[in-house]
């Protein structure tokens, strides 16, 4: 039996998020196992280091399977690439240690939140960036980030009600980068929890438009109430940008 490390890139625009589950359709994962199975004549599952939700993009998604197979990781990559949709690709697949699991053994993500304050639509990259207008202090933004930096209980900057499982965190860092109109969010951490990166991004942004001060950012943090954190930004602008092992 072989196990392959698998990494995809894909515009998440159209697609009901990374995972199959219950009567969800139209996944990422879904068409990656389809395919799969045609190649090899059985189901094959997949496992990917983690969940994109709804309209969520990535450079570099990470998943794992076994199967067993006399054919080489280039054939099987050049099936995939062939028959997946458009707006799915395959960029590496390599043969892995037994005991590789894409999200069992990822230590760290980094994700990507683009944010377009242009005063003229960016019509070419519409999909891939919320549109805010002006932004007018980007310093700011960058001293309440130090204090969201380190390891912290984020539930208060996730969607979720309640978990049985910790929502301790580390947060490597946070980069905020301007690029003429576009303005880039980048975040490094162990583990994100369920909207954390939308929602710490709307916080930040509120604190570019001054409708939060700097210091008020990280109070979800000490209340641990989602109602202290800014508004959820839309999925269009995330992009997981890599997985590191």
């Amino acid at each position: 039996m072989n196990n392959y490390k698998l990494t995809t890139a894909y515009d998440g625009s159209r697609y009901n998020g990374w995972q199959k589950q219950g009567n969800v359709e139209n996944t990422v994962q879904g068409k990656l196992e389809a395919v799969l199975g045609e190649l090899f004549g059985h189901k094959i599952e997949i496992h990917g280091s983690g969940r994109t939700d709804a309209g969520v993009h990535a450079l570099a998604q990470t998943a794992s399977f076994a199967v067993d197979t006399s054919l080489s990781a280039a054939e099987i990559r050049e099936y995939l690439n062939r028959y997946l949709p458009e707006d799915i690709a395959v960029t590496a697949l390599e043969e892995a240690p037994d005991r590789f699991h894409a999200r069992l053994n990822a230590v760290r993500k980094t994700y990507a939140y683009r944010l377009w304050t242009g005063d003229c639509p960016n019509v070419f990259e519409r999909k891939y960036m919320y549109s805010v207008g002006a932004v007018t202090d980007i310093d700011a933004m960058r001293t309440a980030a130090e204090a969201l930096i380190g390891r912290h209980d984020f539930i208060g900057f996730s969607s979720l009600k309640k978990s049985k499982k910790s929502t301790v965190r580390t947060l490597h860092s946070i980069d905020i980068s301007q690029n003429g109109a576009e303005l880039r969010l980048t975040f490094t951490g162990n583990g994100f929890l369920y909207n954390m990166v939308r929602i710490l991004s709307g916080t930040l942004l509120e604190v570019g438009q001054g409708k939060r001060s700097a210091q008020a950012a990280a109070l979800p943090l000490s209340t641990l109430d989602r109602a202290d954190a800014g508004p959820t930004l839309p999925a269009r602008g995330l992009t997981l940008v890599k997985v590191d092992y």
